[in-house]
């Protein structure tokens, strides 16, 4: 009984702490305001992504809602939680975001696979706004309220953050607030100044598209049923056969029906056939030293890879390889290509 005296009475100090907080920034203190908004700032600037499909996009995102939360706070009147204020303006500030930006698109939404290896007119495309790779370090397993449908892990597995970038705005952000952060109808009705019918609409035909993309089972659910130490060498084993050249090992690891994709390059490969071809033809063959890193991405095992002119040479980071399991082979392949990605994961820009 003590001890959860002790406890409630920390919770309560740390509320009353947060409420003088709160009416100090309110009065101007910004140093006040900074402490209530970083302990929110991890899920924050995770959801920015989900709306935006980009890492580089949320930073931008979360800076500016932040800002526009800071300066608009006088009309913050409480009627509601400080953190349903913050989610409210990163949520149309992400809007506005991608408004202008455009949907991301990953090269399986462009045209269909290629059967062979292609080596002449794959340039990159530089006019296609390109979904991006996340870093999840420090991410949350559970969902965010208890009401939630989603982990906040599954909600930023590829496949879910590729279906939601196929929704109109208002029916991303429903089904965000709704099914990832366990706000009710009328929370998000107000959230986007609309009505609750509108809201449970938008969740409807969200609902029916996402569904139609994103298979039953998440990757979380595989990766338990796998455990950590097995999906690291699933992991290792594909990244340690490309870098020795071995297609036999390569394709051990393979579902049938595999996938393989490079944004920014347009062409994609499906099928064990197709893929191998590819992998012989261009990284096996035409890329003449492979170095790499283990790491996460969007909740998946993610390989972080760097090329090199030669074994004695430095090698250069090249690409932020996020793979997609089922049972225990790989049947998704997402390379992002260049190196701009690896600075968010912490990766060094080059290994010796």
């Amino acid at each position: 009984m003590g001890e959860f005296l002790s406890e409630r009475s920390a919770d309560t100090a740390a509320q009353g702490a947060d409420d003088a907080d709160l009416a100090r920034a309110c009065l101007g203190d910004h140093a006040a305001f900074t402490r209530l908004a970083e302990p929110l700032r991890r899920e924050l600037h995770a959801h920015c992504y989900r709306i935006l499909g980009s890492t580089h996009d949320a930073d931008d995102a979360l800076q500016d809602a932040l800002l526009r939360a800071w300066r608009g706070l006088a009309r913050f009147e409480g009627r509601s939680s400080l953190r349903t204020w913050l989610y409210t303006v990163a949520t149309r500030t992400s809007l506005d975001v991608a408004e202008a930006r455009g949907k991301r698109a990953l090269p399986v939404d462009l045209g269909p696979s290629s059967d062979r290896a292609v080596l002449d007119g794959n340039a990159p495309l530089a006019d296609v706004a390109w979904l991006g790779p996340y870093p999840d370090a420090g991410l949350a397993d559970s969902p965010a309220r208890p009401d939630a449908r989603y982990e906040q892990r599954e909600a930023i597995e590829l496949a879910f953050v590729a279906a939601l970038q196929h929704l109109p705005g208002n029916q991303r952000a429903a089904l965000l607030l709704f099914e990832v952060l366990g706000f009710s109808a009328a929370e998000i009705a107000t959230m986007m100044d609309t009505s609750t019918t509108s809201v449970n609409s938008a969740l409807a035909r969200a609902r029916k598209i996402v569904a139609e993309k994103v298979p039953s089972r998440t990757q979380q659910q595989t990766l338990r049923q796998i455990g950590d130490a097995r999906v690291r060498e699933i992991a290792i084993r594909y990244a340690t056969a490309l870098e020795r050249g071995d297609a036999d090992a390569l394709v051990s690891l393979l579902t049938e029906d595999v996938t393989w994709s490079m944004p920014p390059l347009p062409h994609w490969y499906r099928g064990v056939e197709a893929v191998t071809d590819f992998a012989v033809q261009v990284p096996m063959t035409r890329c003449p030293s492979w170095r790499y890193l283990v790491a996460s991405a969007n909740g998946q095992p993610t390989v972080a890879f760097y090329l090199g002119n030669d074994d004695a040479g430095p090698h250069v980071a090249w690409s932020i390889t996020v793979l997609t399991l089922r049972g225990e082979h790989i049947t998704e392949i997402t390379s992002f290509l260049g190196p701009d990605d690896f600075a968010p994961f912490g990766l060094p820009a080059s290994l010796p």
